[in-house]
């Protein structure tokens, strides 16, 4: 299955002259793939994660990762060929890490990928992973610019950066700017770990889910919040309250990342999840993904540590800090999850036809991995996103895949 996107043209800069000067008010009806919109001194701060559900954990980890708009996108009909946003950007940095590339902005027309580019300023949240301190350090408000865009009506995205926490301040263009009306197309309701969130991707609307949905004619919404898929109850009650017409769940990583419970609670934890999914979509098409393939975690315990070892050539892995033997204590690792997630999706397919399971290692298994590793080995790098989003696309939405249209 071919990519959505072709060659990545670069961003250019207004030329002298342009005129952009015509203010649009950020309106929700401007933005999709957000939960909540939070109005900030500076503007408006996407989540997507409901207030409600934001206020029953206080873990940062998960606040920082719900509020970095993965899947994001302004969404407008213009006939302007110059277009401006005003954004304040929180980047995250690691103490001992090498620094993370600046968050990407990706600017689709009627679909397509017709220009990419970052902004500066805005503030650095420092992380030290080994005493989980934090600090931030606050900046200006940076520019984000496409010029060049084709005459005449279009439809316009800006997919947000999918690891830049953004505050929404101004949108400005040369020609008006409206909403653009419901396509009917199917809204996906996606919940995952890091590698949903798009750690590693190229770009925001190159994850892998960004992807897959393009592919599938799909509408997005990404709940994948890097290392917290942790089967919470409030995010399934996000899930059961949001009107989706697709949903999948992908399992597994971040409970062994965290050694957060043992086969005891899993079992339980999952069918809860399910369940108060199902209390909202009762009949929706529900796809449980297990983990793709992670060497490190395959068979041993987490948690996951850092590993600084490489660090001097400006490389940081990570690797499990588990013991084999402690499995027989009810010890997560991945081939314990996908086997207790295909027991699981078997029993409560034979009450429910509208659930489907796919094991992770269809879309990134072992031959994957020797052609394409996981450079941290943790994450997927760009090229393995694409593979997995082809993949998926492939089994999900193609003929006889859980995500298939029915009669067509």
């Amino acid at each position: 299955m071919n990519s959505p996107h072709g060659p990545v043209p670069g961003a250019s800069a207004a030329p002298p002259g342009t005129d952009t000067t015509l203010v649009t008010p950020l309106t929700p009806g401007l933005l999709r793939g957000a939960l909540d919109l939070e109005r900030t001194a500076h503007g408006l701060l996407p989540h997507r994660l409901p207030a409600r559900a934001r206020a029953q954990c206080a873990d940062g980890q998960l606040a920082m990762a719900e509020a970095q708009p993965s899947g994001v996108r302004l969404v407008f009909r213009t006939r302007a060929t110059a277009v401006e946003l005003d954004t304040l950007r929180t980047k995250t940095a690691y103490v001992g890490a090498p620094p993370r590339p600046d968050g990407v902005y990706d600017l689709l027309v009627d679909g397509r990928l017709a220009g990419r580019a970052s902004v500066t300023g805005g503030n650095v949240r420092t992380v030290d992973m080994t005493t989980g301190s934090v600090e931030e350090r606050p900046g200006p408000v940076g520019t984000v610019r496409f010029a060049g865009l084709p005459e005449g009506v279009k439809d316009v995205e800006i997919w947000l950066p999918h690891n830049e926490i953004t505050q929404l301040v101004e949108l400005r263009s040369d020609a008006p700017v409206e909403a653009v009306p419901d396509s009917g197309r199917r809204v996906w309701l996606h919940h995952g770990s890091s590698i949903s969130h798009g750690s590693d991707a190229a770009s925001p609307s190159t994850t892998w889910p960004a992807l897959a949905a393009a592919l599938g004619g799909a509408e997005l919404i990404n709940l994948g919040f890097g290392g917290s898929a942790l089967l919470d109850p409030f995010t399934a009650r996000a899930m059961r309250d949001t009107p989706a017409d697709l949903i999948s769940v992908k399992i597994g990583i971040n409970l062994v990342n965290v050694d957060l419970m043992r086969l005891r609670a899993f079992g339980p934890a999952v069918h809860g999840f399910l369940d108060t999914v199902r209390d909202g979509h009762p009949h929706t098409p529900l796809l449980v993904v297990s983990p793709i393939l992670c060497p490190i975690h395959e068979d041993t315990p987490g948690p996951s540590a850092p590993d600084f070892s490489r660090l001097d050539e400006g490389r940081l892995g990570f690797k499990a800090a588990g013991d084999p033997a402690e499995r027989a204590a009810g010890k997560l690792t991945l081939n314990v999850i996908r086997d207790e997630l295909a027991r699981i999706v078997a029993r409560r397919a034979a009450d429910d036809p509208n659930l489907y399971y796919v094991d992770g290692r269809e879309l990134y298994g072992e031959a994957d991995f020797a052609e394409l590793p996981l450079p941290d080995q943790l994450h997927p790098d760009a090229a393995a996103h694409r593979r997995i989003g082809e993949r998926f696309a492939a089994r999900a939405f193609g003929p006889g895949g859980a995500f298939a249209v029915q009669g067509g």
